[in-house]
């Protein structure tokens, strides 16, 4: 059951009296709230004007003109005689206050971002006591943690975890300030940054039921209602939230729009009279829509420089791979869904339907001259984004692998902060942690460090304001490594349903060291990583009660190495570049990299407590 948002004060950072006898705040953080001002009482009404904001201009001023819609208001309010507290008012805003947006409660009134203020008459404000009113769902900051040695990836860690958490002011997840809507494919990030962040799940799943009845245009965005779903229970093991929206998830696979050979295309063109009679009940009843169109990535030609938008130049084709390769990832965790639920013969269907899809994609959309996969059928080019989603979705035959990966590593990061996502999944599934570690901790202009660099202390829309000229500062799609810093550099999965079971395989690439605590909904997971040149690699593991671990440590090659676990070689399992121990029990344990394995090893038993 959700809780009600609540209203954290926080102190200003900075303030000062600028020459035009204004009075200048500034607080850690840009929040979603308001301001409280405390106030001299007068016998008369008077008038106070406050400026709000989240950018600085090039003098250190409040920016009243900034670019895209970062935000700034200025807000007028009438003083009653003898009032000593002012909570200032914000007017609603007609951008993201219209039929499909999200309101704010009554009882805490509307909201905006800002991290500045700048007060006209203030010479009898008590500066001191002015609150910046920040308005978010109830938030537990210690139930994360992350540091290393490279301090760009340590201040990129605390921007997305802050996002997150700023970004839950609407009680569900919404798109940031702008709209406020809940968009699919922007709330599965936030999930799963939310997830890696904090013990909670309520939020999450409030949110995929809104958008299970409430979707919008985008194919793909449909398509991220299952995977929130499944998400959903493997982190919390809980089946109630997926029972009641079966069917509506079994249409949003949108197997009903397969052809023969079980790919899909939204074309209406391309859709026949069977196909039509399939579809007309999900459109009636809203849980598709009419108006269905595919996206892949922020589309050129809005509101960006140059039109290019963020795909790649991936050409849009009517049978289009991206789009297929979620339908193949949305028919698999479909079978699951199913297998949980006990529908053997809906599992049967929906797993032999994600096998003909994903042989279909690689028998039609892969160009094997050049070992990559093409935009869609008909198509000659291939983007990026076309063969980094086979491979986040695991999709990619093992032969092919190694070509695939050499393309997505030679785009670099040539897609939205959306896309960065799949990109980074993509990388860490397929043993590619350091491309991944060097692409969060980059310098250049597409990178969390460039977002902080332009003074922001939430996530981008966008890398940068000239790839998206509407861009805001408070979008939480941006804010990936919120959990890919908990999931594959620290290495915490759920194995097993509600984490009865889980993964810890760290992949620090060129770190020396790294120490985190993962929430989980049976207690935090401790980690704590050395990794220095020429030394063996040591992982330290705190994992709760509840709970045992299948854990993997890097060791370069399987050759030669292995494993002793509180100070006792024990046997390992090799695969890959990984050597495995299982049945790790509760409690706190050392494991260290040995180079030469003992001979004559005896298993131990599985609870290695």
């Amino acid at each position: 059951m959700l809780k009600p948002l609540v209203e954290t004060l926080v102190a200003p950072s900075v303030f000062r009296r600028t020459d035009d006898g204004l009075l200048f705040v500034a607080f850690p953080r840009a929040a979603f709230g308001t301001l409280i001002i405390p106030l001299a009482a007068r016998a008369e009404p008077f008038t106070l004007t406050v400026h709000l904001g989240e950018k600085l201009d090039a003098q250190g001023r409040l920016d009243r003109q900034p670019p895209g819609t970062i935000r700034y208001r200025c807000v007028t309010q009438t003083v009653v005689a003898g009032e000593t507290l002012c909570r200032l008012v914000i007017p609603p805003d007609a951008r993201n206050t219209g039929p499909a947006a999200i309101r704010m409660p009554a009882a805490i009134g509307e909201v905006m971002p800002f991290r500045y203020a700048e007060i006209e008459s203030a010479a009898e404000l008590d500066h001191a006591d002015i609150r910046q009113v920040a308005v978010h769902y109830p938030f537990d900051d210690d139930s994360s943690d992350f540091s290393c040695n490279d301090e760009v990836l340590n201040a990129v860690w605390d921007l997305c975890k802050y996002s997150i958490k700023a970004t839950t002011f609407c009680g569900v997840y919404v798109d940031g300030d702008r709209e406020r809507i809940p968009y699919e494919g922007d709330a599965y990030i936030s999930q799963l940054g939310h997830y890696g962040v904090d013990q909670e799940y309520d939020f999450a799943r409030y949110s995929t039921a809104y958008m299970i009845s409430h979707p919008t245009w985008c194919t793909e965005w449909h398509l991220h209602s299952v995977m929130m779903a499944w998400m959903d229970y493997l982190y919390t093991g809980q089946v109630d939230a997926l029972d009641p929206h079966y069917e509506a998830l079994r249409a949003k696979t949108l197997i009903d729009f397969a052809r023969a050979d079980g790919l899909i295309s939204v074309d209406p063109a391309l859709r026949t009279p069977e196909m039509e009679a399939r579809l007309e009940p999900h459109f009636a009843s809203g849980i598709i829509k009419r108006d269905i169109r595919d996206v892949v990535d922020w589309p050129p030609g809005s509101f960006t420089n140059g039109g290019t938008g963020e795909r790649d130049n991936h050409e849009m084709r009517p049978v289009n791979t991206v789009v297929n390769a979620f339908h193949a990832h949305a028919l698999r965790l479909m079978a699951r869904i199913a297998a949980v639920l006990g529908r053997n013969a809906d599992q049967r269907l929906f797993a032999g339907q994600a096998e003909r899809v994903m042989s279909a994609i690689n028998a039609t959309l892969f160009d094997t001259d050049r070992g990559v996969y093409i935009d869609g059928e008909g198509s000659q080019h291939a983007s990026l984004h076309s063969s980094m989603f086979m491979l986040a979705f695991d999709l990619v035959p093992a032969a092919r692998r190694p070509a695939v990966l050499a393309f997505v590593k030679s785009r670099g990061m040539a897609c939205s902060v959306y896309g960065a996502q799949h990109l980074l999944d993509a990388l860490y599934l397929n043993g590619e942690a350091e491309h991944a570690l060097q692409l969060m901790t980059a310098r250049h202009d597409r990178s969390w460090w460039n977002m902080i660099l332009e003074g922001s202390t939430m996530t981008l829309e966008a890398w940068d304001w000239r790839y998206k000229n509407n861009l805001d500062w408070n979008h939480a799609w941006g804010a990936a490594p919120a959990n890919i810093i908990p999931r594959y550099l620290l290495g915490v999965r759920p194995l097993e349903p509600g984490f009865a079971k889980v993964l810890i395989q760290p992949q620090p690439g060129s770190l020396v060291w790294a120490r985190g605590r993962v929430p989980t909904n049976r207690g935090p997971i401790g980690i704590e990583i050395r990794n220095e040149p020429g030394l063996p690699f040591v992982l330290e593991v705190e994992i709760p009660p509840g709970m045992t671990a299948r854990v993997g440590l890097p060791c370069g090659g399987p050759v030669g190495h292995g494993i002793t676990l509180d100070g006792r070689p024990v046997p390992a399992e090799a695969e890959g570049s990984f050597l495995y121990i299982d049945g790790v029990s509760a409690g706190l344990h050392c494991m260290t990299v040995i180079s030469v394995p003992p001979a004559g090893l005896e298993p131990v038993e599985a609870d290695v407590g």
